[in-house]
C-alpha cells in the first residue's frame, strides 16, 4: 500500500470519529466538501486536534483556515506538507 493510500485511510478514520458528518465518510470522494457533508466549525477543531495527535504534527497558524479542512484531499495535502520526509518513504 502506498503512503498516500495509508494516509487517506487514517484521515478517513479520524473524520469518522471526530467529524460529526451526516453521512458515512467511506461514501465520500476525496474532494467532497466536508462542510456540506455535515462537519461544523466546532467539529473541524476536533478533527484538527485528532489529526495532530494521530500524525504527531502541529498545524501552523497559516493552515488554520476552513479550506485546509474542507476535504479529505486538502487535509491529506496539509499533512503531507507537514510530514515531507514520511511521504518520501
Amino acid at each position: 500500500m502506498s503512503f498516500l493510500t495509508v494516509l487517506t485511510s487514517q484521515i478517513r478514520a479520524v473524520l469518522g470519529e471526530h467529524g460529526r458528518l451526516s453521512r458515512p465518510v467511506d461514501g465520500l470522494e476525496d474532494d467532497a466538501d466536508l462542510y456540506q457533508a455535515g462537519m461544523t466549525s466546532h467539529a473541524s477543531v476536533n478533527v484538527m486536534l485528532a489529526l495532530e495527535s494521530a500524525f504527531d504534527v502541529e498545524f501552523p497558524d497559516h493552515m488554520l483556515k476552513r479550506s485546509v479542512f474542507a476535504s479529505i484531499a486538502s487535509i491529506r495535502d496539509a499533512v503531507t506538507e507537514l510530514e515531507p520526509a514520511k511521504s518520501m518513504q
